[in-house]
């Protein structure tokens, strides 16, 4: 998992968000792969139509999404973080953010919409920070160093605190949902995030032809579709609970048998407190 995150976050500092966002619908369609082969789990028809969908997707991506070159440097950097699209996007994204957190928090609305929702906020922040320090540390090794510059710390504390919340809120809902409704509603949210921000702080559909955004958004729709497919109708398995006989629990001395003895008249009964019960004369009988 640390070398694919080291390999997530270099990627960042050489393609456009809008392409490596995206991809992440490959970890989910590589994750049933691999619990077909070692966890020995069954490999069903929509998950054959669902990784078909989402390799369909990625090659439509790969091909038509921005292919653009950019050296981030830090002051370019700073020329993206004081745009007026980028303040105004900020501003709508933290409100929205603190209405959503006031419902979950003091309303104790727990729905899963509004749990990936602010998942999805935090993300598109992180996406913006990790390619900017990405690019920076890029940037410092192939040209001029760019950590002196106080953008670059900005970057990193903003990339650092909205991964812990994000991992944070993420965790919460995988708790009270499952993850099979969890995975592919995150999928859509979080790329959904991360485009937009793309789109805006870093200007990376600019002059792009009709088509082009059109067959890029087709070949997201696609990914969404077959991770969803993969990942529908996986309920969890419950492990067998094992027996705990209550006459051996230390400290604790049990007056009453959990089972009585099979050799006994009372077998198969609920134990009561007694070996007897009352007729309805009123006269205890014996069991």
């Amino acid at each position: 998992m640390a070398v694919g995150e080291i390999g997530n976050f270099a990627s960042y500092g050489f393609a456009p968000i809008t392409l490596i966002a995206p991809l992440g619908c490959m970890s989910v369609t590589g994750s049933a792969i691999i619990s077909v082969m070692f966890l020995k789990e069954n490999l069903r028809a929509s998950d054959l139509l669902g990784m078909t969908l989402a390799f369909a997707g990625t090659y439509l991506l790969v091909n038509f999404a921005p292919n653009i070159t950019q050296t981030i440097s830090a002051r370019t950097v700073q020329y993206y973080f004081v745009r007026w699209q980028f303040l105004i996007y900020v501003i709508l994204e933290i409100l929205i953010f603190c209405i959503l957190l006031y419902f979950h928090k003091r309303k104790g609305m727990k729905h899963i919409v509004i749990l990936l929702t602010l998942v999805a906020l935090l993300a598109s922040l992180t996406v913006i920070s990790v390619k900017a320090v990405s690019g920076m540390i890029t940037f410092s090794v192939t040209d001029k160093t760019q950590l002196t510059y106080p953008i670059f710390y900005i970057m990193f504390i903003i990339m650092i605190a909205s991964c812990v919340f994000q991992v944070k809120l993420l965790n919460q809902a995988t708790k009270l949902y499952n993850t099979a409704a969890v995975v592919p509603v995150n999928h859509v949210f979080f790329t959904t995030s991360a485009i937009i921000a793309g789109i805006i702080f870093y200007q990376e559909f600019l002059g792009a032809a009709f088509l082009t955004v059109f067959i890029y958004l087709f070949g997201c729709f696609l990914s969404f579709l077959g991770v969803f497919l993969v990942t529908r109708n996986r309920e969890k398995e419950h492990l067998p609970q094992s027996y705990i006989d209550f006459g051996n629990v230390p400290g604790k001395q049990m007056l009453d048998k959990i089972q009585p003895d099979s050799n006994g008249l009372s077998y198969g009964t609920l134990p009561d407190g007694s070996d007897s019960a009352k007729n309805p004369s009123g006269e205890k009988k014996e069991v």
